[in-house]
């Protein structure tokens, strides 16, 4: 059978640059290689990740797996190779090993599925023509690769993944472990590796073939390098100053940075500052022995809480942070 063309935007084949302000040139951002702690049994995972049950993982990085998202309600927003990608409901998308990718927002109502397969579940799966696109590292062309889903496709994509959860681990631990295991021992697990590795197999193809027949979108932002270098200092947790400190450290002004920021990366810095501070002290608080004071102790530890943040929080975790708030 002969390949159809890929349509949608596709991944870069240089590295995502930032601007350095110390010495006025261009360097670039440390690529990180996640280990996703797959155990022998499983050739992938899937998990559906939720607004509502916890801040994402805010960090660039990349893994071996190839991964794929599907967006059941609201949006996301990720930033790849210098660009900012924003999905909604009924876009199927598409991370592939050597891209670096990191999630910036997404709205209070996001659901969207997570999957990984292992290289392989790849190698074994995709033996015709049709699927020797999903075996590459990286496919030529600028961006993600994407596309937005008919109604049916959508319908059927996402039952088939429904399907596959029901005999997963609870959803509120996936979420706060993103999957994988955030800065923790977490591996993921599910009842059923056979069921779920027939499913992941089924998946892989499905979703493929959707891909191939699917319509793209074209909303991509190019990121000013200030906008890309605050990115950079936010994730290495340079977000304990003042936002003044932070503009120094990209090279621009504090009001130039705060209107670039909010106009390409599509929320306000203090936003996006704040979910960065909140996922921190989730993790800090979660490595914390039961019964003993959290999260006041964890903020004054050097979480970099401020007020704003303090309202954020509340109103982002709502009462789960209440009755974490209790027993302090």
């Amino acid at each position: 059978m002969q390949e159809r063309p890929i349509r949608g935007n596709t991944l870069a084949d240089s590295p995502t640059i930032v601007f350095s302000p110390g010495v006025g040139e261009l360097s670039y951002f440390v690529r990180v290689l996640e280990d996703l702690k797959l155990g022998k049994r499983y050739d992938g995972f899937l998990f559906l990740a939720e607004s509502a049950r916890n801040p994402p993982v805010l960090r660039s990085h990349h893994h071996v797996e190839l991964e794929l998202n599907l967006v059941v309600r609201g949006t996301i927003t990720y930033v790849v190779d210098g660009r900012r990608f924003t999905f909604g409901r009924r876009a199927l998308l598409w991370m592939f090993p050597a891209q670096e990718h990191q999630l910036v927002d997404r709205s209070d109502d996001a659901q969207y599925y997570v999957a990984v397969f292992k290289p392989g579940l790849i190698a074994r799966s995709c033996r015709g023509a049709t699927y020797e696109g999903l075996k590459r590292e990286r496919v030529e062309g600028d961006g993600v690769l994407h596309t937005v889903l008919d109604p049916e496709s959508f319908e059927l994509i996402r039952k088939t993944m429904d399907a596959m959860v029901e005999d997963g681990l609870d959803p509120d631990v996936l979420n706060r472990e993103a999957g994988f295991g955030v800065g923790s021992d977490f591996c993921f697990e599910h009842g059923d590796p056979d069921w779920l590795n027939a499913g992941l197999h089924h998946l892989l193809l499905l979703a493929w073939r959707c891909q191939l027949r699917g319509k793209a979108l074209g909303a991509d932002v190019a990121l000013h390098p200030s906008v890309r270098r605050a990115l950079e200092v936010l994730a290495d947790g340079g977000d304990e100053g003042s936002l003044a400190a932070i503009a120094r450290r990209c090279g621009a002004s504090p009001a130039y940075l705060s209107r670039t920021f909010h106009r390409q990366i599509g929320v306000p810095l203090s936003r996006y500052r704040n979910s960065v501070l909140l996922a921190r002290f989730l993790e800090r608080y979660r490595t914390l022995p039961r019964g003993r004071p959290c999260w006041r102790r964890s903020w004054r530890r050097g979480s970099g809480a401020t007020p704003s943040f303090t309202r954020s929080s509340r109103k982002r975790m709502g009462a789960a942070r209440a009755r974490c708030s209790g027993s302090c």
